[in-house]
């Protein structure tokens, strides 16, 4: 096994193998020297059968020692505090070699999305699944609630759905995978390893392979069973940014810090990427690609895509679809404040679309219009009875609002996982609305969504 490691700052670098995954234990087998090499990396390399074995880097920068995970790591112990070395091959389910996105002739606009949180389909105790919030829960057939209601992969294949935009299912810091005996939930917006399945998902996050099998298995079985997979990817923040494990291996390098040494804070999480740096472009760009290549992903959705640059965006679609010509890309373009690190830099927002021809931006225009103003809970929109901009929502049941260079480039929603559902909202705007009318209002919506131009998509 070899291990490279970027690290052009650093004095001295070390390799440390351990018995376990779980931070703390005091299990080291061995400690090795790294030799500097090309490019400011350092490289090891270790006889004999490795896989199974745990590994941190420890890099002497700044004058002081830190021990970090490795921003490659391609799965984890526990929380994600060490790296795993692992054979791939050793997790691919039976027919592997022969999986193929089931979607793969159809257009861009002839995709109906569907979003969903792996834990939230089969978590309730009605759902009559027994993998209960975990990836092998999205593939379990035939089941039902007492009522006899079909639920799980049965009820999403009768919606006629033909892309799962599953919520952050990398590895995620803000839920303790070694206490899964206690009920958590976070969507998952917040990113501790870009490359390793999260753990709370699997049946056993304390051994590194379980995750990367059962979640092959579930994409697997989503792909039997005629639905595409898109993943929710969130490259323009971290959960912290200074214990990152980038950003602790070569300071400050991943994130944008504004003028005054301040992190900049666009996506109001405190620490943007500097995705316009090279080696965090190579690492954004090397990261989609692995999960296209080896989980057979069929589709991204970047998480505040404003927040990252045209030049990156463009990476990534273009090697993609080198090899995966069917995979589909699509973001949040709005336009947020941040603190670049280089002049002349151009950002992935709504209005540069014709900059990015093959990726797709959520159309909050559209959204806006149909249910109100998103910051206005109360103001109603067209499907509560609002008189609203005629000449606009025209635009938008064509796939062309203003910011839009062709209806393929625009998501038509009403509802996702932020802010209220859309039958909340419509709650909220017609308050003396009958619940028969709320339906109406919501059947109206669902509607638009589905008959405009460009592609539908739904919360679930």
């Amino acid at each position: 096994t070899t291990f490279r490691l970027w690290a052009p700052t650093a004095a001295n670098v070390k390799l440390n193998l351990y018995k376990s995954g779980t931070e703390g234990a005091d299990d080291l087998i061995e400690q090795i020297e790294m030799k500097p090499d090309v490019n400011g990396t350092w490289i090891a390399r270790k006889d004999g059968d490795q896989n199974g074995v745990y590994y941190t880097y420890l890099v002497d920068v700044n004058g002081s020692t830190v021990e970090a995970c490795d921003p490659y790591a391609r799965t984890t112990g526990v929380n994600g505090k060490r790296a795993m070395v692992i054979d791939l091959a050793a997790t691919n389910p039976e027919g592997w070699e022969n999986d193929t996105d089931p979607n793969a002739d159809l257009g861009m606009t002839d995709a109906v999305i569907y979003e969903l949180h792996v834990r939230d389909l089969s978590i309730d105790e009605s759902s009559g699944i027994q993998q209960k919030g975990k990836y092998l829960g999205l593939i379990e057939e035939g089941t039902k609630t007492p009522s006899g209601i079909p639920t799980g992969l049965d009820h999403m294949k009768a919606l006629g759905i033909t892309h799962l935009h599953i919520l952050p299912m990398y590895d995620y810091g803000s839920v303790d995978e070694s206490r899964l005996d206690v009920p958590q939930f976070n969507w998952g917006y917040d990113p501790v390893n870009f490359n390793v399945p999260e753990g709370s998902y699997s049946t056993d996050p304390f051994h590194g392979e379980v995750r990367v099998k059962e979640m092959k298995q579930m994409v697997k079985g989503l792909h039997d069973n005629g639905i595409s997979v898109i993943m929710d990817v969130v490259y323009n923040h971290v959960y912290h940014d200074q214990p990152f494990c980038f950003n602790q291996i070569v300071p400050g390098y991943f994130s944008r810090i504004s003028h005054d040494g301040v992190w900049s804070n666009g996506s109001f999480c405190g620490n943007d990427t500097a995705s316009e740096r090279s080696m965090v472009r190579k690492y954004i760009v090397d990261s989609v690609n692995y999960w296209a290549d080896e989980y057979h992903i069929d589709g991204f959705r970047f998480d505040l895509v404003g927040l990252i640059d045209v030049q990156t965006i463009n990476e990534i679609v273009q090697t993609v679809h080198k090899k995966h010509p069917n995979v589909i890309f699509y973001g949040e373009g709005w336009d947020m404040p941040t603190e670049l690190t280089k002049s002349g830099v151009e950002l992935a927002i709504q209005p540069s679309s014709y900059k990015m021809p093959d990726f797709a931006f959520f159309s909050d225009t559209l959204r806006d219009l149909l249910r109100g103003r998103i910051q206005e809970h109360t103001a109603p929109g067209f499907v509560a009875g609002a008189d609203t901009a005629r000449e606009a929502l025209d635009a938008s049941f064509m796939g062309m609002p203003d910011w839009a260079a062709q209806p393929c480039q625009c998501i038509n929603y009403v509802s996702c996982h932020d802010n209220h559902t859309l039958f909340d909202r419509i709650a909220l705007t017609a308050p003396e609305a009958s619940r028969e009318d709320r339906i109406r209002m919501n059947r109206l919506a669902a509607a638009f969504s589905i008959l405009s131009q460009g592609t539908p998509f739904f919360q679930a």
